[in-house]
């Protein structure tokens, strides 16, 4: 039997954030010159011609700028807000006056958000929660109402980067990857969606990647979820509006590209 892979952090060995301008002392270039080729260019054409949209929208915010919205006072919700993007998120939700629940398994990087994000000026507290789960969740949801009240603004930003292929990996390994990156949107979603409706009021983001667009190889499990991620957004805002939410309830998706957040990923480069 050889030694264990593995495949994602978790709360054994915790986050490990990647240095910048790390690079992997196995890269073979002329496979890597040959995938970018035959691979990557061509997904990335197909990527920036869907942005041309959003690139029309957004200079024509630029000449007939949009009024700001205020969400100064409301209560913002992030999953994985202890580290990396997750924390980013927590920081910037802050800064816009937004009293902010931090929701993580890493509860060391929870409270260290936490403590930054109070000294903003805002309510802030820690709490963990295995977001797969669906009881969990609702726990969550009572705890994060006793002490900041209704979420206004759901995160959804936690996730399992996994470097390994389809056949790769034991069953447990696939099945907490799809819980955590896919399955989880659907019961934070389910849980305080409701409390969104009542008060005609909400915001949902779903965090995907660049991998939701472009299918990278060695990813296969990660991909599944971003792509699945995508569709499921996509599939809520438009149920949102045929339900008459339209204007006060918003569905969207990010789409994060090259980040150096994790190891992991920089490993693979």
């Amino acid at each position: 039997m050889g030694e264990e892979v593995a495949y994602f952090t978790n709360t054994e060995t915790g986050y490990v954030p990647a240095k910048l301008g790390q690079r992997s002392s196995q890269v073979k270039p002329l496979r890597i010159i040959q995938f970018v080729v035959q691979e990557v260019i061509p997904d990335v054409l197909k990527f920036i011609v869907c942005l041309i949209p959003l690139i029309v929208n957004g200079l024509i915010g630029l000449i007939l700028p949009f009024k700001k919205k205020s969400i100064v006072g409301q209560t913002a919700l992030v999953t994985g807000g202890g580290n990396g993007l997750g924390r980013a998120l927590c920081l910037r939700l802050a800064k816009e006056g937004c009293n902010v629940a931090v929701v993580d398994i890493d509860m060391v990087g929870a409270q260290r958000t936490v403590a930054d994000v109070r000294k903003l000026g805002v309510k802030s507290e820690a709490f963990l929660a295995d977001i797969a789960n669906y009881e969990e969740v609702e726990k969550l949801r009572l705890a994060v109402e006793a002490a900041l009240g209704p979420v206004d603004i759901l995160v959804n930003n936690a996730g399992l980067l996994a470097i390994l292929s389809i056949t790769e990996g034991k069953p447990s390994d696939l099945e907490r990857i799809l819980n955590v990156n896919l399955l989880s949107h659907f019961w934070t979603i389910r849980v305080f969606i409701e409390g969104m409706k009542q008060r005609r009021n909400g915001y949902i983001l779903g965090v995907s990647s660049i991998l939701g667009y472009i299918p990278l190889a060695r990813c296969i499990p990660y991909v599944a979820t971003k792509f699945g991620l995508r569709g499921m957004m996509q599939a809520l805002q438009t149920e949102l509006q045929i339900d008459g939410y339209d204007g006060d309830i918003q569905a969207t998706t990010l789409f994060p590209t090259f980040i150096a957040t994790r190891k992991e990923l920089m490993d693979l480069a």
